[in-house]
């Protein structure tokens, strides 16, 4: 007996689905019409005010001055591309330190909340709580004003450890000599770190299959820091440090960190940190009270319980909302131009001001932004879903 034939479905508006399908193509059309009327408008404009477009101006003379150069050289000769990738290193190079300077101070300041210290609690709510709740331009003013008002001058500079120096001109640093010794340990800490990795994922499936621990600690500091000890040490141990030098109303030698970037970096560090301070506390709050009391049983005293079964725990805890205040930090870091350090959109718009490119300006800070966010949430997405738990498998 042949299965009875289905019915035809009726193309009706009544249909729920007939109506999402029309709703979507509708939404797609009013996002086109809409595209298309911002470009032809956009057109239009710059061919009335007879303005150019296009990215031809990057190979153009710059001729402006750029402070901050310390990774790449630079000079008012060079075109609008370097002096655009001169801004994107510094974007990059103050996000990076501030970044891992916040997270360790926002750990420590998380834990401090925890301790049971009153003194210590309270002096560690006391900074979250002030710090979250000021605008971070204006701490931003507060520490430009701290180090380049508040400080003496060069000849006067506070000196906190040997050959460092405080001034209003910044903190002049020592720092190491450049030897063509160094790029092999450079590439020898790489193989070292790749060959910890690697002899740890070695050891873990060996514990699991034959319970027996290995000793990673010992084994990967070998690898880590003997491989580029040994090649310093074939180098004939390379090891010349250049001291700053007070002479005339400045530092010479060594490395001298601006007030701007210092103050950057101090502010971004500070407020970031307040926010990542309560991450790790409600991190370590969400583990269960018995993985404490099962920690102390097991003879653990609390720092080496909270480092060796609280944190690791609750990292998986951590991460997702960590992950948000690392892009924070890095968008936060186009407030430089309000106390004059040269990052990507200060001189992006010094740029566009002198070009007139000013669409083409916007873009190219978008889209350094958007591909800086998206690598730190591509690795940060990475990272979480190494530590996050697997689903047990089905017998």
């Amino acid at each position: 007996m042949s299965a009875a034939p289905r019915p035809r479905r009726s193309w009706s508006l009544y249909d729920l689905r007939v109506r999402a399908i029309l709703y979507q193509v509708l939404l797609v059309v009013a996002v086109g019409l809409v595209a298309w009327f911002l470009i032809s408008n956009t057109t239009h404009n710059l061919e009335t005010r007879k303005i150019a477009s296009g990215f031809g101006f990057l190979k153009r003379e710059a001729g402006f001055a750029i402070g901050e150069t310390t990774l790449i050289s630079y000079n008012a000769a060079d075109t609008y591309l370097r002096a655009l990738t001169v801004g994107v290193l510094n974007t990059i190079r103050v996000s990076v330190v501030g970044i891992v300077a916040a997270t360790l101070l926002g750990t420590l300041i998380g834990l401090a909340r925890l301790s049971r210290n009153w003194l210590l609690s309270r002096l560690a709510g006391g900074y979250i709580e002030t710090v979250r709740n000021v605008p971070l331009l204006v701490q931003l003013f507060f520490w430009y004003t701290v180090i380049s008002d508040s400080l003496p001058g060069p000849r006067q500079a506070l000196s906190p450890l040997p050959d460092v120096f405080l001034s209003n001109r910044g903190i002049a640093l020592p720092v190491l000599h450049a030897h063509p010794a160094h790029v092999w340990m450079a590439a020898a800490l790489v193989v070292g770190t790749v060959g910890t990795w690697l002899l740890g994922r070695w050891a873990a499936r060996r514990q699991a299959l034959t319970g027996q621990p290995f000793p990673m600690l010992a084994a990967g500091s070998a690898l880590v820091l003997g491989l580029p000890l040994l090649v310093f040490l074939v180098a004939g141990a390379p090891l010349h440090i250049e001291h700053p030098v007070l002479r005339g109303f400045n530092f010479t030698g060594g490395m001298t960190l601006s007030p701007e970037f210092a103050a950057l970096l101090g502010g971004l560090t500070t407020y970031t940190a307040a926010f990542i301070a309560e991450i790790v506390r409600a991190g370590v709050l969400a583990v269960e009270r018995g993985q404490f009391e099962a920690a102390y049983a097991l003879g653990l005293r609390p720092r080496r319980a909270m480092r060796l079964v609280i944190l690791p725990q609750a990292l998986r805890v951590i991460v997702p909302p960590m992950t948000s205040q690392f892009l924070n930090l890095t968008k936060n870091s186009s407030l430089a131009v309000a106390i004059g350090y040269p990052d990507l959109v200060s001189i992006a718009n010094t740029t566009l001001n002198q070009t007139g490119q000013a669409i083409e300006g916007i873009a190219i800070i978008m889209a350094v932004y958007l591909t800086i966010s998206l690598s730190i949430s591509a690795f940060m997405n990475g990272y979480n879903k190494r530590i996050a738990l697997k689903g047990a498998r089905p017998a």
